[in-house]
């Protein structure tokens, strides 16, 4: 307990204001947050959800800048279903995410028309962010 309170008047010496740069206490643990890009570049709205934070309706052809925990699950609704669309990392941070492209190749392995365990297919070559 004692660890905790430290941290959090360190944190607060630090930056009168806030917590640090990227990180947070909850729960007596640092939690890392990143800072990226949602990308739609299709012609249709793509509506996501995140958990505890918001229910984004990307517009077609638009960005949209978030910062999230690192574990957060961005989440999409696909023949009725709640789908994991992917899980934010710290290898995001600064990067854009190509919702559209993410959304269209998960969608395709749902359907069978990319193998379950083919994931160099889905997740190859990171193109789904730059």
């Amino acid at each position: 307990m004692s660890i905790l309170i430290y941290l959090i008047a360190f944190t607060f010496s630090l930056n009168t204001n806030s917590f640090t740069d990227n990180t947070y206490i909850e729960n007596e643990s640092l939690v890392e947050t990143v800072s990226f890009t949602l990308h739609n570049k299709s012609l249709k709205s793509i509506p996501l959800i995140i958990p505890g934070v918001m229910k984004p309706n990307l517009s077609p052809k638009s960005k949209s800048g978030v910062t999230l925990k690192v574990g957060q699950k961005i989440l999409f609704k696909y023949k009725g279903k709640r789908e994991v669309l992917f899980i934010v990392s710290p290898d995001l941070d600064g990067k854009t995410v190509d919702v559209a492209y993410l959304l269209k190749k998960k969608k395709n392995r749902m359907d069978g028309n990319i193998s379950g365990n083919d994931t160099s297919s889905l997740f190859g070559n990171n193109q789904w962010y730059n």
